[in-house]
């Protein structure tokens, strides 16, 4: 059974289908974190065409996070178009609050990130977002929270 989780973008809404059975740990922080709100608000920070678009940096500019590590939850999901895996600084397990949605194939991350949910509505809306590393108008997250079942 996998729950999903709405990220209302100022481009529309996006529909993640969490892997509870890949990443328990990352999937119920990030749940917890949405349904405390941390993610309203904030601005995707970093989008790389082609690539990847985070966001989760309370900062917004991709040094910050909720103050609480995550150990690395490595498995087998590959990271292509849709792909929801937490960002992290050199230490692999130094995932905390801040994510990604993969634009495209990004497979050489595989086995190195922790791939936690999937697009499965309004990825056009991901597609939508300002590029820019940070973008000039960064697109901000309306509304982080668990979908309705």
């Amino acid at each position: 059974m996998s729950s999903k989780m709405r990220l209302t973008l100022e481009t529309g809404d996006v529909v993640i289908e969490m892997m509870e059975d890949k990443a328990p740990a990352h999937v119920a922080r990030i749940k917890e974190l949405a349904e405390d709100g941390f993610y309203d608000g904030l601005v995707l920070h970093r989008v790389i065409d082609g690539f990847m678009a985070q966001m989760g940096c309370p900062d917004g500019v991709g040094t910050g996070g909720s103050g609480k590590k995550l150990k690395a939850e490595f498995n087998d999901v590959s990271h292509q178009r849709g792909v929801c895996s937490m960002a992290r600084a050199q230490d692999p397990n130094s995932g905390d609050s801040q994510f990604f949605i993969c634009f495209d194939d990004a497979s050489f991350l595989d086995g190195q990130y922790t791939a936690w949910g999937r697009v499965v509505e309004g990825m056009e809306n991901v597609d939508a977002v300002e590029r820019g590393e940070p973008p000039a108008n960064p697109t901000k997250i309306v509304s982080f929270r668990a979908e309705a079942t």
